[in-house]
């Protein structure tokens, strides 16, 4: 009789300790999504920010005409954001037929970076 309550015990304890596990587990799993969905956004962030930063430096800032180079690199910048509401209006931009035009979408998309930074 002793052999059979030690032996539910330890079937009870090891059990438990299952449950606990299982528990802990999920919790885990569910705190790991959190973490990675919050570090999405902040490397959006950091990719609108690059982009921002960008655009200000050679774009508006700039003297004379974008560079090939430069140009390709705003390309990329704007791309790996991956928005395609910001993509739009950074096509608009550059296929600008006046200068007003261009400074109206210029501005639409700073502001849909501000927008996208400070979410």
């Amino acid at each position: 009789m002793d052999k059979a309550k030690f032996l539910l015990i330890i079937i009870l304890v090891l059990f438990l300790a299952n449950i606990y596990f299982v528990t802990q587990f999920v919790l885990l799993n569910l705190e790991l999504k959190e973490v990675q969905q919050a570090v999405q956004v902040q490397e959006g962030d950091e990719k609108s920010v690059i982009f921002a930063e960008l655009f200000v430096d050679k774009v508006l800032s700039g003297k004379g005409e974008v560079s090939f180079d430069d140009r390709l690199k705003l390309e990329n910048a704007v791309r790996d954001i991956n928005d395609q509401n910001i993509l739009l209006h950074w096509q608009n931009f550059v296929n600008s037929k006046t200068d007003i035009e261009a400074q109206q979408e210029a501005g639409q998309l700073l502001g849909l970076l501000l927008v996208k930074i400070s979410k």
